[in-house]
């Protein structure tokens, strides 16, 4: 009995622990699976820099110091290291812009006075004299030539100056405000005078000096003529009388009027 018992029994024994062993071992397909990857050094050329993204911006903005880093297995590597760029302060002030003198020097030769080449005028360049001396004087009528541009006759004709600069003096107070520093329409393009000899309406021109120290100002202001002159020729009045003489025709007719007013009567309304 003990001899079939033990005939039995070996060969289980063995078997089971075949069985033990083959479940406690992993297969060649799991080893290979699960095997950790091997620990390789890092292997990098002598050549070879390591740089970091943030830093090649770094350098790029703004120069920076290379320092030589030592890198295990390599040797010296350069590595950027990245100065703190200084924040920009405030831009330069804007230059404060100066305004040209236009005030431009006589030539040589030239003076500010002159011969008056009237009566009502003085002896500086582009001046009447004022209202009140005029009529103390007595001068009452300021005259000047005109000529017909019909048929061509040249006259001499007058303006009672009291009158007429009450006139335009009353227009300016009451419409000063709506011109804007501009001459209206009626100093721009104005209503010539009647010819006397073919009665031509809107044909008796103004004669005007070809030489600009011999315009005659206060008989163009009295006709409200002022309009005929060139802008060269207003120039030259804004010039002599200390007026911005820059801009357009109708600006500089504007300052024209004004000035001879004042010129007249100094305490008139007549400032810019």
């Amino acid at each position: 009995m003990d001899l079939v018992t033990s005939e039995m029994s070996f060969p289980v024994v063995p078997y089971q622990r075949e069985q033990l062993q083959m479940v406690s071992q992993p297969s060649l397909m799991e080893t290979l699976l699960y095997q950790p990857p091997p620990s390789l050094p890092l292997q990098l050329s002598p050549n070879h820099s390591i740089i970091c993204p943030s830093q090649e911006l770094v350098l790029s903005c703004s120069s920076s110091s290379l320092s030589p880093v030592a890198v295990s297995g390599v040797g010296s590597v350069t590595v950027p290291v990245p100065v703190p760029v200084p924040s920009p302060g405030p831009g330069p002030s804007r230059p404060i812009r100066v305004r040209r003198n236009t005030t431009k020097a006589l030539r040589e030769g030239q003076s500010e006075t002159v011969p008056p080449p009237y009566p009502w005028a003085t002896s500086h360049r582009a001046t009447v004299h004022t209202l009140n001396y005029l009529l103390s004087i007595p001068i009452p009528t300021i005259t000047g030539d005109v000529q017909c541009k019909r048929c061509e006759r040249q006259y001499e004709m007058g303006y009672d100056l009291k009158t007429k600069f009450t006139e335009i003096a009353t227009y300016i107070a009451q419409n000063k405000e709506s011109m804007h520093d501009r001459a209206p329409s009626v100093w721009r393009n104005p209503v010539l005078p009647k010819c006397k000899f073919c009665d031509q309406e809107n044909s008796a021109k103004p004669v005007i000096s070809d030489k600009k120290k011999s315009i005659n100002w206060l008989f163009l202001l009295l006709g409200q003529l002022l309009g005929c002159c060139t802008l060269e020729q207003l120039k030259y009045f804004c010039k002599h009388t200390k007026n911005h003489r820059t801009g357009a025709k109708d600006r500089v007719l504007y300052l024209t009027y004004l000035g001879l007013c004042k010129q007249l009567d100094p305490n008139g309304p007549f400032d810019r």
